[in-house]
């Protein structure tokens, strides 16, 4: 059997005054969600350890498995295995964020709308002025890029940006974890104060303020780690001979890259609310012709979150039920949208699962760790009791509240 996850990172929130008390989930129009609720077996997914921050680096790989414990090595390092970058050993590599910064306070972590051919203008400015042996800018996707620095030390205290929003960006500086990390912590200051002020006189700054556009003002390093060594999951399962990983953000093409799968490029994948979503199912649906093993990644709830929008996080949700699993199920499960019961129809021999990685509430507008709604189905599954995908339906899942590798294990099985 074939395996496909469906991943909406961030897809998972609180409960909505606005919306009646319900979440966005149990709010939103979701007839496929719901049919693979029904259809499957559920529960909740604690996909970030105790003692590690939320980020999607955490969850996304803890998904597929990995020990955080013997893995993590932060953002940093997926960043370059996406983009191509060869880490030597004493590289320090870091997510290195443009942000915008409005006075005193961190407006957002994202510039608004930076389009990528803009920021690698900015990057290949950075790495003319300030690049040097040791310090090195490579320009990633939209805001988010990379930063090595030669025989830089990891124990440093970073604050991710998109966690303070609006909150005054000087009390959330780098510091050291460690006598030894001082001096990259000095370094790195350093060259958030010099980024301020190239970026703020550079001509296309100036042009995206005259056109109303927030200024690409500051970068953010954050999440440095070193090269991590990860087994592919075609080693850990047999089954998987070859596999795939459709996403628009670079941390999670890391990831594949590091689990052994074969990126998938997707003409209109924008990691944002307008992305292309009929275009991530067929090249899904394409992939599971010759792969063992698919995991479609779909940013876009995420920055919805981020940007604290309940309409927004709506309409991705909706988005993702409507014009990305609903046509997967049209091709792997001909005739479930008239028919309820999935034992009466003839499906392709692939096991689907449905999950977000993390909640990302819109009240908050960050990351939290708590336990996400997951459903597996596949041909001849039995299913529980379970009507509908939401974070409070799923409490009533047969598998219940479960954590490490035991979603992999138990969604390989089938």
């Amino acid at each position: 059997m074939k395996h496909l996850i469906i991943l909406g990172d961030g897809m998972a929130d609180w409960a909505v005054p606005e919306l009646d008390g319900k979440t966005l989930l149990e709010h939103a129009d979701t007839p496929a969600f719901d049919w693979l609720a029904r259809n499957g077996r559920n529960g909740l997914l604690k996909t970030v350890a105790d003692g590690f921050h939320p980020g999607s680096e955490v969850a996304n790989s803890s998904i597929l498995g990995y020990d955080q414990h013997k893995v993590y090595e932060g953002r940093g390092p997926l960043e370059a295995a996406s983009i191509g970058v060869e880490l030597a050993d004493d590289d320090l590599a870091m997510r290195c964020n443009i942000v915008c910064l409005d006075g005193d306070l961190l407006k957002n972590h994202s510039c608004g709308r930076l389009e990528t051919e803009e920021a690698d203008i900015l990057i290949k400015y950075l790495d003319e002025k300030l690049g040097n042996e040791r310090v090195h800018f490579y320009t990633g996707v939209q805001y988010r890029h990379l930063l090595v620095i030669k025989g830089g030390n990891k124990h440093l205290k970073c604050t991710p940006p998109h966690d303070i929003p609006l909150k005054p960006w000087r009390d959330y500086t780098i510091s050291a974890e460690s006598p030894e990390a001082e001096e990259t912590a000095k370094l790195l200051n350093e060259l958030v104060l010099k980024s301020q002020e190239l970026l703020s006189e550079h001509p296309l700054n100036k042009q995206r303020v005259a056109n109303g556009q927030d200024p690409a003002n500051s970068i953010w390093p954050w999440g440095g780690g070193y090269r991590p060594q990860m087994t592919p999951l075609t080693v850990t399962y047999p089954q998987i001979k070859q596999g795939s990983v459709i996403t628009a953000v670079d941390l999670i093409r890391g990831i594949g890259r590091y689990a052994g799968l074969k990126v998938i490029d997707v003409a209109g994948a924008t990691g944002l609310f307008d992305t292309n979503f009929e275009g991530k199912a067929q090249a899904a649906l394409d992939a599971l012709k010759t792969d063992d093993f698919v995991y479609l990644h779909v940013e876009a709830s995420d920055e919805a979150g981020h940007d604290g929008s309940v309409k927004l996080k709506l309409q991705t949700i909706t988005d993702l039920d409507h014009r990305l699993v609903q046509p997967i199920l049209d091709a792997l499960v001909p005739g479930w949208r008239t028919c309820d019961d999935a034992s009466s129809l003839e499906c392709a021999n692939v096991a689907i699962s449905l999950l977000p990685d993390h909640p990302t509430p819109c009240a908050l507008r960050t990351h939290t760790n708590e336990p996400v709604p997951f459903a597996i189905w596949h041909p001849g599954i039995e299913p529980d009791s379970v009507q509908a995908f939401s974070e409070n339906d799923a409490k009533q899942g047969v598998y219940g509240i479960i954590e490490g590798d035991a979603f992999i294990q138990e969604f390989m099985k089938s």
